[in-house]
């Protein structure tokens, strides 16, 4: 068996890993391939020629240079059960937040936590495709990207378009408590799927890796709903609520036009 290393100079988030994997889906001469995120680098692991691989690669635009190319003798790589078992943990802890903020953010007029929950959501489906792509057809891959794209896609503009009537409204001040409150608890549940991830033996794998990327950013935005309950409450206004909503969003909607690529 050969191994053989790739730069992939665009990669730098999950969307072009699965973009990356469903590309190369079907190719019955790979036997495994090793994200480095970070450091974006491919690792192929396959028996004969490297040229149709590289050339299903090279098709995407990512910036695909071939480091080397080498004879290998590993024939062990990570178990996906318990890459399984932890993507259903951190996808089920995610679209209960989903849920929560969802319905706090509509009772207690927040913008930020609607916008965050449906942050949650579009994790959801990240981590719903990264366990896809452990097993499935090309074409169901392709089939649930497209329509966790456009529905990310419309939920967001449905969000925006409820943010400029609320800037051009009178609408009543958002619970600044609720805001604080619910995002805390979402600031301690990302918290709990970065620890599970950052422990896992398979950490270093490419899904594990794509998971803890996306959950660090989950702090960071729980972080800034946080804040925004505070400026709402010193303030005795809603801007900075609707402002932290519109930000969030954008991200939405960014995450879903990636998970759309998969879908091409």
């Amino acid at each position: 068996m050969e191994k053989t290393i790739f730069e992939i100079t665009k990669m730098d988030c999950p969307s072009e890993e699965n973009l990356i994997r469903m590309k190369l889906d079907g190719i019955s001469n790979i036997k495994h391939l090793e994200f480095d995120i970070p450091n974006r680098k491919l690792t192929v692991f396959h028996w004969g020629g490297i040229d149709d691989i590289e050339q299903s690669i090279r098709e995407l635009n990512l910036g695909c240079k071939k480091l080397v190319s080498e004879q290998s003798n590993q024939t062990k790589f990570t178990d996906i059960t318990n890459q399984k078992k932890l993507l259903y943990t951190v996808l089920l802890i995610n679209f209960g937040f989903f849920l929560i903020e969802i319905t706090t953010g509509i009772i207690s007029k927040s913008m930020g936590l609607i916008a965050d929950s449906l942050d949650m959501l579009a994790d959801s489906f990240v981590y719903g495709l990264s366990l896809i792509a452990v097993g499935g057809t090309l074409i169901k891959k392709k089939n649930i990207a497209k329509l966790a794209g456009y529905f990310q896609i419309t939920l967001a503009f449905i969000g925006f378009v409820e943010v400029l009537r609320r800037f051009f409204g009178n609408e009543k001040l958002p619970d600044f408590t609720t805001m604080i409150v619910v995002s805390v608890f979402a600031l301690i549940a990302n918290g709990i799927c970065l620890y599970l991830l950052q422990k896992s033996k398979s950490k270093d794998e490419a899904h594990m890796k794509a998971s803890m990327i996306f959950t660090s950013n989950d702090v960071i935005i729980n972080l800034g709903v946080i804040v925004a309950g505070i400026m709402v409450n010193l303030l005795n206004s809603n801007k900075p609520d609707l402002i932290i909503g519109s930000v969030v969003f954008v991200l939405v909607i960014q995450g879903a036009f990636r998970i759309l690529k998969l879908s091409k």
